[in-house]
């Protein structure tokens, strides 16, 4: 009996980290997109729709679910998050029209801002204060494993099952989490106020900007109306200023980000994620068209870059405790950056163990960047506003993937002309170059990455 409680956290973890698992699996999505063309015989511009209102359903209510979990208890905004998500992805499978299945995807968004919000406050909750880091070391290895195994795990459901069964895998996944959380602590939280118009002015502000950052993408649709919505996206921040001012419990205080030692790390897991995402939009095209890759093959080497990550995350584990979280995240993003230039020379002669070995190793700077990014949000807010600080660090990551696609995109069309890989090169070159300008640029603000 004395050696029980041991086991406990890793228990604990393991339930919150099988319930973030449904977000990171929504990438099996992807391999199911002609699929889903085919069945509801839409226009391949219309199937956007699909990732689009997921992205702003979810990304502009993070923020938001991570305070309800502050103010209410994170295992009961969790758990009502994952009876969403049953719910959601369920509706998703047997939508009888196009119409229905973007509602569903909207409801599933719900359940993913509501679970995911508060799954690291209660990864860290299960831990004792001073071992923090191992939830949240554990945390971000369930969502980089789930990154990995989704793609392969679609291909195999869908031959065998259909479209349908990237959503109906999830079910079980959701409900047997929820069944397991009641064992999650619930600590009881003192009475505080919600500041619901503060709340309805930054979901609005955060969909704004992230649909601003879609509408950029799309060829089809004049530039005017993007602009309009970043435009509309500054008033709505405006006004959540003004807001926040004159309550006591806003839903994210803005005086945070006028310190750039807090600012700065934010902003560089934006544009870490930004470059980074050049991987995932880019690199399948040049396994598939120039290495002539079989698409399980594919698969596999894409899952290279999130192995990394499995090996980053508990490095960083380590390495925070001896030399500052700081410290640990700058050294992720410059790894990052980094490896993404050789990855801009690869051509059809270039070894496969080649372009594996460059892969991983990005891989292990985006999972030092995450846990140590992570950790040092946690840290600077407060302990009772957990659930917003998580929320922040997911948020920051939604932004810079939402704008990589959009950027990216037009980096590689600027040089496609002379070809694919002269597009794929400047692309790549200019993400981790720009990356790392940026990065030796904000050692201008030296508390940012150097203080313990």
């Amino acid at each position: 009996m004395a050696e029980a409680p041991p086991l406990r956290p890793i228990a604990g973890l393991a339930i919150v980290g099988l319930g973030a698992s449904l977000a990171p699996l929504d990438i099996a999505v992807n391999v199911a997109l002609p699929a889903i063309t085919a069945h509801f015989r839409l226009p391949l511009a219309d199937v956007q729709w699909l990732v689009i209102c997921y992205v702003l359903v979810y990304g502009s209510l993070m923020l938001v679910c991570g305070k309800l979990g502050d103010l209410f208890g994170h295992r009961r905004i969790f758990r009502i998050g994952l009876a969403a998500s049953v719910v959601g992805c369920a509706a998703c499978a047997l939508a009888p029209s196009w119409p229905l299945f973007l509602w569903a995807r909207a409801g599933q968004g719900v359940g993913t801002a509501l679970a995911l919000s508060c799954a690291p406050a209660l990864a860290t909750s299960v831990y004792p204060p001073e071992q923090r880091l191992k939830g949240l070391a554990g945390f971000s290895m369930a969502l980089l494993l789930a990154s990995a195994i989704g793609p392969v795990l679609a291909g195999v459901v869908v031959q065998l099952w259909g479209w349908p069964a990237v959503y109906w895998m999830r079910v079980p996944i959701a409900a047997v989490t929820l069944a397991l959380s009641g064992l999650l602590p619930s600590p009881r939280l003192p009475p505080r106020s919600f500041d619901a118009p503060g709340a309805v002015l930054l979901a609005a502000c955060m969909s704004s900007l992230l649909l601003a950052l879609v509408l950029s993408q799309r060829a089809a649709v004049p530039g005017w109306q993007a602009l309009a919505m970043a435009v509309l996206a500054v008033a709505l921040i405006f006004a959540y200023l003004v807001r926040s001012r004159r309550v006591a419990e806003p839903i994210i205080r803005p005086a945070l980000f006028a310190d750039m030692s807090f600012a700065v790390p934010n902003a560089m897991n934006v544009l870490a994620n930004l470059a980074g995402f050049s991987i995932l939009l880019l690199t399948p095209y040049y396994l598939v068209n120039v290495l002539k890759l079989p698409v399980l093959a594919t698969g596999a080497m894409l899952a290279l870059s999130f192995a990394g990550g499995l090996t980053g995350a508990p490095l960083a584990a380590r390495l925070v405790p001896r030399f500052g979280r700081r410290p640990t995240a700058f050294a992720g993003v410059a790894l990052v950056g980094f490896w993404l230039l050789p990855l801009a020379f690869v051509d059809a002669t270039t070894p496969l163990p080649v372009v594996a070995l460059l892969l991983i190793a990005e891989g292990v700077g985006q999972g030092l960047l995450a846990v140590a990014y992570i950790d040092l949000v946690t840290d600077t807010l407060p302990a009772r506003d957990r659930g917003v600080a998580g929320s922040l660090a997911q948020l920051t990551r939604t932004l810079g993937i939402v704008s990589g696609a959009s950027v990216l995109t037009a980096l590689h069309a600027h040089a496609a002309s002379a070809g694919f890989l002269a597009g794929y090169k400047f692309a790549f070159l200019t993400a981790g170059a720009g990356l790392l300008l940026v990065l030796a640029l904000s050692c201008l603000w030296p508390r940012a990455w150097f203080a313990r």
